[in-house]
């Protein structure tokens, strides 16, 4: 992996004025004024890409005969949780009613959704605790997944297979297809092969790409290979992961594909607009019963036997209706499971942080979000000062400084933790939510 710095670092420019935003982009618009923007479609009824999500009638037989020494590897790089979800893959119903009204609401220019009375995202450390994987820490930027060369996709399938016909039908283009890895999988796990580590490899390839990093039918693309391929050298990916759904997210809302990982998309909704834990509820909630909270719900302090506040609304212009009319109070803004939790933040504005990935760099503007973040709404947020995604080309001289400045932000960036309750200041909260005005749906779209 190239990540040698040095001969760049005198040229990353300095930190950017916050007015930057203005002098690059066009002020916050409407979503609705948005060109293309999703929330303009009334007649939406089905997301774009939705028909890429579904079921792979390969992978759970494919798990269910790994050898339980490739198992422990895939537990060692930090797959137990998304191994479970795997395993239940095929049983999960994914509500795109739900997704789609909340794509809606998603901002291109600011990677948030925007609600009547705030912002809210995907935070990193949510994504990392929910899926269960390895957590970032200040001073671990250099375990951060990602490559500034070239990605050659035989080279790391080479730890599977050196067949070249194996090695054609696993990839084309610029993708790896899954199916022929996991036949390979099984192939060698009826051959009753000793080799364990290639496997479990293999595996986190099929277990990643269909949970996180699914982009096309059974297929991933290289970018995001590489990315799996460094989880058994104990590497960071949830930036990777967060950066992709990002990515997602916006391409959908813009009335492109949707892709990324919907799994972990429906465990923040769950957690933040679906669910609440009940201590003594009696019955089990069935809504919940095919959501991805049933099954590892029980990390994140929920179970089955939950309250579901949505249970009502059905179809999509409920859904619609529902998440924009929503109030802070309808929004648990802090669940249990992030109680005193770490987060990173931007150090001060100029000093905006971005998702390191191999595809692109995207903007991370979690201090939008205050109350998400454990903070009172003082400010009204500026619009960072760099572009929202920034499409990335491997082994160019700017793509390695435009890197090694987005290291240094993470570097620099300040933490906190998380607090259960806060307090605001009305004046504040009036001036926050007249700013929110000019960047939400316009009505008349229910």
């Amino acid at each position: 992996m190239k990540r040698n710095y040095s001969a760049f670092a005198e040229d990353i420019p300095a930190y950017s004025d916050p007015k930057a935003a203005k002098d690059i982009y066009a002020d916050l618009k409407q979503l609705s004024a948005i060109p293309g923007h999703i929330c303009t479609c009334s007649e939406l009824q089905i997301l774009p890409g939705q028909r890429r999500f579904s079921k792979m009638p390969w992978l759970v037989p494919m798990l269910e005969l790994l050898p339980p020494t490739s198992i422990g590897h895939l537990k060692e790089w930090g797959l137990s949780t998304v191994f479970v979800l795997a395993k239940n893959y095929n049983k999960l119903v994914h509500v795109w009613e739900s997704v789609t009204a909340m794509v809606e609401l998603w901002h291109p220019q600011t990677n948030s959704f925007i609600f009547p009375e705030f912002e809210a995202t995907i935070l990193l450390e949510e994504l990392e605790i929910m899926l269960g994987l390895p957590l970032y820490q200040k001073g671990e930027e250099f375990a951060i997944s990602y490559t500034v060369d070239q990605i050659n996709s035989w080279s790391i399938l080479a730890c599977i297979t050196i067949k070249k016909n194996d090695l054609y039908s696993m990839t084309s283009g610029m993708h790896v297809h899954l199916l022929p890895i996991a036949q390979w999988i099984i192939s060698q796990c009826k051959r009753k092969t000793t080799n364990y580590t290639a496997i479990a490899k293999a595996a986190a390839i099929c277990i990643y790409g269909v949970i996180l990093f699914l982009e096309a039918d059974g297929a991933i693309s290289f970018g995001n290979l590489s990315i799996i391929d460094y989880i058994s050298e104990g590497m960071k990916i949830g930036q990777a992961v967060l950066g992709f759904l990002y990515a997602g997210l916006t391409s959908a809302a813009l009335g492109g594909p949707f892709y990324g990982s919907v799994v972990a998309f429906e465990l923040w909704m769950g957690m933040h607009v679906q669910f609440r834990a009940v201590e003594d509820l009696t019955l089990e909630c069935k809504t919940m019963l095919n959501h991805p909270l049933a099954y590892v719900g029980g990390r994140l302090h929920m179970s089955p036997r939950a309250w579901c506040k949505t249970a009502q609304v059905k179809g999509i212009q409920a859904w619609r209706q529902y998440l924009r009319s929503l109030t802070v109070a309808d929004f648990d803004m802090r669940p249990r499971f992030m109680h005193g939790r770490t987060i990173h933040l931007p150090q001060h504005a100029g000093l905006a942080l971005r998702l390191l990935g191999n595809g692109a760099l995207v903007s991370y503007n979690p201090d939008r979000c205050h109350l998400q973040c454990g903070a009172a709404r003082m400010v009204v947020p500026l619009l960072s000062h760099f572009p929202p995604i920034q499409e990335r080309k491997r082994g160019d001289a700017q793509d390695e400084r435009d890197m090694s400045s987005a290291v240094v932000h993470w570097e620099g960036c300040a933490t906190s933790a998380i607090q259960a309750e806060v307090e605001e200041d009305d004046e504040a909260i009036m001036e926050y939510i007249e700013a929110l005005k000019k960047i939400q749906p316009a009505g008349g779209n229910n």
